[in-house]
């Protein structure tokens, strides 16, 4: 009889960890099976970067996503394995991330000769939007939003830190804030070429320029949502709009289900009835 509880209970353990496997295996097969339907309808390498808010196997330990490296070596992979003059649909919902991986998958969405559509479901924050700078098209849904690429020093944003020395005498300032002060002139002047580079190739080098300040000097604060009219305004090569499709493919990439959740509501459209 007390084998007969171990077993039991082994078999209850190994179920325990199998459960989530097994779901993760078919929630993965559903997304590249929706991502092929994707590719055959517009006849393009379809490359999303989604970035949710997800917890690790039955522990329910949340954790949460950003641009890293990892990120940039898939991305760069998919490229290569795109034939130059394909185009290429990428999907792009994130909060931003590393400075380095960001800059390298622009590059290479840059030097792709075919045409680069970016399709921005929701949002596309700081990082994102550097992305979308590089793209021939990018494509938002009428509420989605991009944001300012300023970069940030630690926790701080590098043009706040440059307004140090401008507020307070040298002989009050310590030699760390200094440090961080030429840090923060240095990665502002990076970002700000960088930008200006990719914008020179769609507009009068003077506007990139003017545009590229606007985006990476601190203007706005880091999370300033900049709407698809906005973007409009800036020049930016948006157009509104979204596939059914990605839509769908959004489904697929769910948040985690809390125990109380804060949205509600009946998941299925609701048409206009006709009259008559």
């Amino acid at each position: 009889m007390p084998e007969f509880w171990t077993v039991l209970l082994v078999a209850f353990f190994l179920l325990l960890f199998a459960v989530p496997f097994v779901q993760q295996q078919i929630t993965r097969a559903r997304r590249l099976r929706a991502i092929r339907d994707l590719e055959a309808e517009r006849r393009t390498r379809v490359i999303a970067l989604i970035h949710r808010q997800e917890r690790v196997a039955f522990f329910g330990i949340p954790f949460y996503r950003y641009i890293d490296i990892n990120d940039s070596e898939e991305i760069l992979r998919a490229i290569r394995l795109t034939y130059p003059e394909m185009p290429i649909d990428f999907i792009v919902h994130t909060p931003g991330g590393l400075v380095l991986s960001s800059e390298q998958i622009a590059m290479a969405l840059r030097r792709h000769k075919g045409k680069v559509t970016i399709f921005v479901p929701h949002y596309a924050m700081s990082g994102g939007t550097l992305l979308c700078l590089a793209a021939d098209e990018v494509a938002m849904d009428e509420n989605a939003v991009l944001g300012p690429v300023d970069p940030r020093i630690g926790e701080y944003p590098a043009a706040s830190i440059l307004r140090v020395p401008h507020l307070k005498p040298p002989e009050e300032i310590e030699d760390e804030t200094f440090i961080l002060v030429d840090i923060a002139a240095k990665a502002q002047n990076q970002m700000r070429e960088f930008v200006a580079g990719l914008l020179r190739d769609r507009m009068e080098p003077e506007r990139a320029d003017r545009l590229s300040r606007l985006l990476v000097e601190g203007t706005w604060t880091h999370d300033y949502p900049i709407t698809l009219e906005q973007a409009r305004d800036l020049g930016l090569p948006v157009t509104a709009g979204m596939p059914d499709r990605i839509y769908r493919l959004m489904d697929l990439f769910p948040q985690p289900i809390s125990r109380r959740p804060s949205v509600t509501y009946v998941p299925i459209p609701y048409r206009e009835e006709k009259k008559g």
